[in-house]
């Protein structure tokens, strides 16, 4: 009884946590495919999190199986200590609690105009229209999306202005984990930069579990406190940034890169350039490019 009582508190302690994950499209046919291989992950309350992989590497089937859209083929999935597949478990309060946000927002958007659509997500939890009204505004605000677009319908928005309608239907469900997948995808720069720094600030601002599936190491490597590798299904690396991406020459292997800066600092190093090469970001880069120099000019 104890070691159970034990296990049930290590579980409490985390925010999600996926207990020998399987998963197979097409189970018991002759095209059955693996999409998931014995997944044992453990998400904590308020990390941000990035999930990479290539194409059909399973991240994309990963975070449909966090808020219940898949269920497993077999293995066990806790939210705050509670068996997703208990029978007598709520998938409509697992859902407002962990908001998944799809890579094309014209998959979530559908109401005549931007403050209606948001408002369907606390309407459908049963709210009073003040208290759906009140969360739509906060939520629309916490985006970045100026009031002037709320009467607009969301089909008549740019690429960038969709996500964040689709971001604020999520957050106006006010859920204690936030799930990406590939946010920022077909955006310039400038856009991807604005959404992703949105998303940090709500990270901070709101105490809220992110993760994040991008293709993008550079955004990866900026943002996140622990990086996912997701590999034929399976968990390949599970870890903090740099000793992640030290293992670039693992990830070129699976189609994969580490950021272009990782790069840059071993081939300096390479040089005979004493330059850290677990840099990640460009801050870093520079930082240590500098002090390199500086340490070159001292010594002549």
């Amino acid at each position: 009884m104890a070691a159970n009582e034990s296990t049930r508190e290590r579980i409490e302690k985390m925010s999600i946590i996926l207990d020998h994950v399987n998963y197979v499209y097409g189970a018991d046919t002759p095209l059955a495919v693996h999409a998931l291989n014995d997944v044992c992950l453990k998400i904590p309350d308020g990390q941000f999190i990035g999930i990479i992989g290539h194409t059909g590497s399973g991240k994309s089937t990963l975070m449909q199986h966090m808020n219940g859209l898949i269920r497993a083929t077999d293995g066990h999935i806790y939210f705050n200590g509670e068996d997703i597949y208990d029978k007598d478990y709520d998938m409509k309060k697992l859902r407002s609690k962990v908001g998944l946000v799809f890579q094309y927002p014209e998959h979530q958007l559908f109401e005549i105009d931007v403050f209606s659509d948001v408002c369907f997500g606390p309407k459908n939890q049963g709210l009073s229209p003040e208290e759906c009204e009140k969360r739509a505004r906060e939520a629309l605000q916490l985006v970045g999306l100026k009031e002037k677009y709320f009467d607009h319908s969301p089909f008549d928005l740019s690429g960038g202005q969709k996500r964040r309608a689709a971001i604020a239907g999520v957050l106006a469900m006010r859920p204690k984990v936030l799930v990406l997948d590939e946010p920022t995808a077909g955006l310039d720069p400038k856009g991807r930069d604005e959404i992703l720094d949105q998303i940090a600030y709500l990270h901070e601002k709101a105490d809220m579990t992110v993760i994040l599936v991008s293709h993008s190491m550079e955004d990866i490597a900026k943002y996140v406190d622990r990086i996912i590798v997701m590999n034929k299904g399976s968990v390949m690396f599970n870890d903090v940034p740099k000793k992640v991406f030290a293992h670039y020459k693992e990830l070129e292997s699976v189609g994969l890169a580490a950021p272009q800066v990782t790069y840059i600092m071993h081939a300096l190093k390479e040089k005979g350039m004493d330059v850290p090469t677990d840099a990640t970001t460009i801050e870093e880069a520079a930082d240590g490019i500098m002090k390199a120099l500086k340490k070159e000019r001292a010594a002549k």
